[in-house]
């Protein structure tokens, strides 16, 4: 077996599939370090979510409006329950999304 397969079986064991979920906002420029605040209350509560393995937020070096999402998920229930939960209504739905001047978001399984 070569060292990229070995590589790829590690992370396949390590994360053992899932619904990886990434999205990309833009902020209105104004707005920009409101959307950041707001993430940084959201995440901690989203990273302990039971279904979630992985959630990362991370924000544009060159550019502070852009933030961009990694979510892993155990699978489309764990994703559901997210967007159902208390936090994710009260921060994101709630506080977020009116500020934002773009949303994408795109879904994949693990290979």
């Amino acid at each position: 077996m070569n060292e990229q397969a070995m590589n790829q079986q590690a992370v396949h064991q390590a994360v053992g599939g899932g619904l990886l979920v990434v999205a990309q906002w833009e902020a209105k420029a104004e707005e920009a370090d409101r959307v950041a605040e707001i993430l940084r209350g959201f995440l901690p509560q989203a990273q302990g979510e039971p279904g979630v393995k992985l959630f990362l937020i991370s924000r544009a070096k060159d550019n502070p409006a852009q933030f961009l999402f990694y979510e892993l998920f155990r699978d489309e229930a764990a994703f559901k329950a997210h967007q159902e939960s208390a936090h994710f209504k009260t921060y994101i739905a709630g506080q977020a999304l009116p500020l934002l001047a773009r949303r994408e978001r795109a879904q994949y399984e693990l290979v």
